[in-house]
């Protein structure tokens, strides 16, 4: 059943951006827009994925996966036999092959068991209407026993290329800024999960070779936009201290040595904000938003949009438009904010419209968001 929601809300907040820039942040009057409700049936979903055939691949994080078509919600078959379902670890993150109209292939990004040597894991199968075939573990990220923060978005380059984000592991911070092992590091593979060729730090001794960037904390937002050439990534902080950053191959991105972050008891996790050798952010949020799902925005729908980056809240419950001029942060505004809704992904889709997934306490929901 498609429903719309048509309901006005204001409020106010400030965020800041590299260079020290800041604004009041209002909440948009959603009187411009429509929201469309696509399906209410999902349980607490993490990650969804336009198909070519009109459908939608939706992961959850409880282990499951649902294919969405019209008013029909299916449940996938043949999912991973070793997902760790606890805490932040379950079923994450899904992206389709660049050649999934031939291929049918699709990855997935899940929490691995045992949970007493957890880590972050990819799957390659095909997909065969509501059933993946021939599915097998390509790659694990290294070294075990982490527990928390296991990024899991993942975005395909130009090349071929996979590109995996992960997480600090929460109690291993330190190891953001040690290149042994991929804690708190994004990653790039061959599709078949073997090390790409021109890794940045392929062939050093010491590294591990799939590293492409480092110094993250626990990054759930990532975004190729192809116009540009641009790879975009957000990360969680602790109480504050979320970023949003321009991914650079071999590039540090100072966690948790630079950092504007706040710890849960509110001391600041390093005096230095920024730090030579690392890269700044472009836009950050203290208190924490908890943000998670990315897109830069290049549909028709909504031309003023064109180029901005939309990040879901957690903790903030919204969508965030942060307004682009290149790779410079110039103003930022909150949709959605009348749900009270976990903004868990965001994706741009085949018409221009941008989907939505939430979670709340009255369940998960796909929703579009399209002209009025």
């Amino acid at each position: 059943m498609k429903s719309l929601l048509k309901i006005s809300f204001m409020s106010t907040l400030v965020l800041s951006a590299c260079g020290g820039a800041k604004w009041d942040v209002e909440d948009v009057s959603v009187e411009s827009y429509k929201v469309e409700t696509i399906t209410d049936n999902l349980v607490k979903p993490w990650g969804v994925a336009p198909l070519p055939d009109g459908n939608y691949f939706v992961t959850e994080i409880g282990g499951t996966a649902k294919i969405i078509s019209g008013s029909d919600t299916s449940p996938v078959e043949g999912l991973p036999d070793n997902i760790l379902v606890n805490g932040q670890g379950g079923l994450m993150g899904v992206v389709l092959a660049p050649d999934f109209s031939k291929s049918q292939t699709l990855y997935l990004s899940y929490a691995t068991k045992p949970q007493e040597a957890n880590t972050t894991s990819v799957f390659r199968a095909r997909l065969q209407g509501n059933r993946l075939l021939d599915g097998r573990k390509i790659y694990s990220s290294s070294p075990k026993e982490t527990g928390s923060h296991f990024g899991g978005r993942m975005v395909f380059l130009p090349d071929g290329s996979l590109v995996l984000t992960l997480g600090d592991g929460f109690a291993h911070r330190e190891q953001a800024q040690v290149l042994d092992n991929t804690l708190g590091k994004i990653v790039r593979m061959a599709p078949d999960g073997n090390v790409h060729i021109d890794n940045p730090f392929k062939g050093e001794a010491g590294v591990a070779p799939e590293i492409y960037s480092f110094g993250h904390r626990n990054v759930q937002g990532l975004a190729y936009d192809a116009e540009t050439g641009n790879l975009w990534a957000h990360e969680h902080g602790p109480a504050g201290g979320d970023e949003l950053n321009l991914i650079k191959p071999g590039a540090n991105y100072g966690w948790p040595l630079a950092t504007s972050g706040k710890n849960y008891d509110q001391a600041s996790v390093s005096p230095f904000k920024s730090l030579e050798g690392m890269e700044d952010f472009v836009f950050d949020w203290v208190p924490s938003i908890a943000p998670s799902g990315l897109t830069i925005y290049r549909g028709d729908a909504f031309p003023a949009w064109q180029g901005d980056a939309f990040v879901g809240a957690l903790a903030g419950k919204s969508l965030w438009r942060i307004d682009l001029n290149g790779t410079k942060a110039v103003g930022a505004e909150r949709l959605l904010s009348e749900l009270n809704a976990r903004i868990r992904d965001v994706k741009e889709d085949r018409d221009g419209s941008l989907l939505v997934l939430t979670e709340s306490d009255k369940g998960g929901q796909l929703l579009r968001i399209s002209p009025q």
